[in-house]
């Protein structure tokens, strides 16, 4: 696959000790970040802080080369499909993927092809509400989602997945639709490989017809892989502590490769930066997650490095509407009604309301305040390393007179009059999403004294719970990429098929039409077009604000040595791939 942008110069600022100071803890490494994860399961968890642990305890089929999002090696697979070593068919549909013989998984019993089949198979059929089966079954069996519009699963499902993924003499055979030029790139993240005998004896899906359908769409800790974990990864799981958001990785002596040099490794998610700093400094953390916001107190420390304009595949923050609240049980709503105390489930239907606050917020300030001038305003939901990006596309900007104009017109003018009131929520410890809802209710709340935000700090998995129920009125997120190309923000940010437009209830035939002509398009500028005209049509609907395309930093201690960013995998640059760490 094409690679779409070229990585950026690293700098360096390293902020020196008089003297090097002795290496803490040489044969652990710790990582503080702000999150703990919603699940393990790798059928279900799609969110970065779980997928970053996910892909450290099991292995897919590929990984990239270290930074590329282009060049691919094997891992679980012994080579990569081409057409050059007949492993791909000339006509792009079929790929042979000989399965590497001698791993093990962190049980001791084989890995097989039966094993990775069955992964990408439960990958597909789980298929949980806004979940990531979607990046699989378009590719596969040509269709996002198992389920209708209606809710019930479709009639073709088992057979289509039959038909996509087969095994013989050792090799993963997959069987297209279509040609799907992204579909391995897709595999080096997505789908990694699990044990089958292990599922089957802690009460997963056993692998048959007539029982699938059981385990479609579950909630979430019904899963056996939701807190433990059975991979062939560099590490094992040894302990998931819920209570203080703590994870112990221990080294895998087994592994195929030459196991890692850490031993251990600790994640540990820390809301209060204060608490973060102390023990970076003092040695007690290898590793934080800090935004951008704090990088100035973070400069100047004796021993810790600071790495900057690091390249990232994401759209983050974006402002989320959702269309059609759901108020059962629902605090975020207020009184339900449009009556000054409320607002009523369907508040951002109105086009009109989804503007004013578009114009509400001040996208200048804070890129150069917040962000201390890092990044540019974004102009679509492409970021600008991919094609499709269009750095002329029509953006937003603070006017207040324009927002109180569509404020006045909202409703048939009755929103003016009666005012509202809800609640705004952001993950706990993110400090961009945290500035981004107080600026909307500072500049909303200055247009009439009727209109009352609350903004509430909500931790992460319970955040996500709300979310995917859509209960949350507004929600601020991010979206990272899942593989490198336009479509993965395409689809998943305005497909009504995609993971945040199924939440916010928002549909509209002609996103859907041309999400779905970009993807299917070859030619490099007429794909471009497409994009250009999703873009523009988003502007003009306003279902989501893109506020920032950005780069990013890291801060560790200089005695960790072996880390390297790769903008595809989950978490970095904070978190990473361990694998590769020593601490010297």
């Amino acid at each position: 696959m094409t690679v779409f942008f070229l990585l950026a110069s690293l700098a360096l600022g390293t902020a020196a000790a008089p003297a090097m100071a002795a290496v803490k803890n040489p044969d652990s490494y710790t990582y503080l970040t702000i999150s703990d994860s919603d699940s393990l399961d790798p059928a279900y968890s799609y969110d970065t802080a779980s997928h970053m642990i996910i892909l450290n305890l099991y292995e897919p089929l590929f990984q990239f080369e270290k930074s590329s999002t282009e060049k691919l090696l094997p891992l679980i697979a012994e080579k990569v499909p081409s057409r050059e070593n007949g492993l791909l068919s000339a006509d792009g549909l079929t790929y042979t993927i000989p399965i590497r013989k001698g791993v093990k998984f962190h049980d001791g019993s084989p890995l097989t092809v039966e094993d990775v089949r069955y992964s990408l198979l439960r990958f597909m059929l789980v298929d949980r509400a806004a979940g990531p089966s979607s990046l699989l079954l378009e590719p596969l069996l040509g269709y996002p989602s198992t389920r209708g519009e209606d809710g019930k699963i479709l009639p073709t499902v088992w057979a289509d997945a039959n038909r996509a993924v087969g095994a013989r003499d050792g090799n993963l055979i997959l069987r297209l639709p279509r040609p799907y030029a992204p579909l391995l790139t897709i595999l080096a993240s997505w789908a990694p490989a699990l044990s089958k005998s292990w599922a089957v004896k802690n009460g997963d899906w056993d692998g048959a017809e007539s029982s699938w359908r059981k385990h479609n769409d579950p909630s979430k800790q019904a899963s056996p892989f939701f807190e433990r974990a059975m991979g062939s990864g560099p590490f094992k799981l040894e302990r998931w502590d819920r209570k203080t958001k703590e994870f112990i990785l221990t080294r895998n002596d087994q592994y195929w490769r030459t196991p890692a040099r850490i031993k251990n490794v600790v994640i540990k998610g820390v809301n209060e930066f204060g608490t973060r700093k102390l023990m970076l400094q003092a040695g007690d953390a290898d590793a934080i997650y800090a935004d951008r916001p704090l990088l100035a107190q973070l400069q100047g420390i004796p021993g810790v490095k600071i790495i900057d304009d690091l390249p990232t595949l994401e759209m983050n923050p974006v402002v989320f509407f959702t269309y059609k609240i759901n108020a059962a049980g629902n605090s975020f709503l207020g009184s339900g009604k449009l009556d000054g105390a409320g607002i009523p489930e369907d508040f951002f239907s109105d086009k009109d309301v989804r503007k004013a606050f578009a114009y509400s917020f001040d996208y200048k300030s804070f890129i150069s305040d917040v962000m201390r001038g890092k990044g540019t305003q974004a102009t679509g939901a492409i970021p600008k390393s991919l094609p499709g990006h269009n750095p002329n596309g029509k953006k937003y900007r603070l006017d207040k007179k324009k927002a109180e104009e569509h404020f006045r017109k909202a409703y048939g003018g009755e929103l003016w009059d009666r005012g509202f009131k809800f609640t705004m929520a952001f993950n706990s410890g993110n400090l961009p999403r945290q500035t981004v809802c107080q600026i909307l209710k500072r500049n909303i709340e200055s247009l009439n004294p009727k209109f009352q935000i609350d903004v509430r700090a909500v931790e992460w998995p319970t955040f996500l719970d709300a979310y995917k129920a859509s209960k949350l009125p507004i929600f601020v997120m991010g979206w990272n990429a899942d593989y490198p190309d336009p479509h993965n923000f395409a689809f998943p940010l305005l497909h009504s098929r995609g993971d945040y437009p199924a939440t916010q209830k928002f549909k509209n035939p002609e996103f859907d039409r041309l999400v779905e002509a970009g993807n299917a398009e070859t030619d490099a500028a007429k794909r471009k077009a497409i994009y250009a005209k999703l873009q523009d049509l988003a502007f003009e609907e306003a279902p989501q604000l893109y506020i920032l395309d950005q780069v990013r930093y890291r801060t560790q201690r200089d005695w960790v040595k072996g880390w390297y960013h790769n903008p595809i995998f989950p978490d970095s640059p904070y978190g990473g791939y361990f694998y590769s760490l020593s601490k010297e």
